[in-house]
């Protein structure tokens, strides 16, 4: 009576490690042609929101970690003066090149990364 009582606990314990190791990651589908016509954008009201939520965590990009510091504070000298922003050819840049890259599991949404990349194409103005 015991064996089949060990042996079926070993099974149950087996079962719930394998199956709870598992991270799906599902990335949505992609938004709207990138290269229609851009939105205006504000700095403050809708890309700083997007990197201070997303990016801007303990350990991720906050002052003494990886750069750029994305802290609402400071995020957008840390990209415009950090190089990390090209509005002269946007899809080039390293912060649009990052999100749309290694980085986008952070920032999962598609329409969130186009706001990011609208705001670059329309010159990356702190409004």
């Amino acid at each position: 009576m015991k064996r089949p009582i060990l042996f079926f606990s070993f099974c149950l314990i087996i079962a719930a490690t394998v199956t709870g190791c598992y991270k799906d990651v599902n990335l949505p589908i992609a938004a709207a042609d990138p290269n229609g016509p851009p939105q205006q954008l504000s700095f403050k009201n809708d890309v700083a929101p997007i990197l201070n939520t997303n990016c801007a965590l303990s350990g991720c990009h906050v002052a003494g970690a990886q750069k750029p510091d994305l802290r609402a504070a400071v995020s957008y000298i840390s990209l415009v003066n950090g190089g990390y922003v090209n509005t002269l050819v946007p899809n080039q840049s390293i912060l649009y090149v990052m999100i749309n890259g290694n980085m986008q599991e952070h920032i999962p949404s598609a329409v969130d990364r186009k706001k990011v990349y609208d705001w670059i194409r329309t010159g990356a103005l702190n409004n």
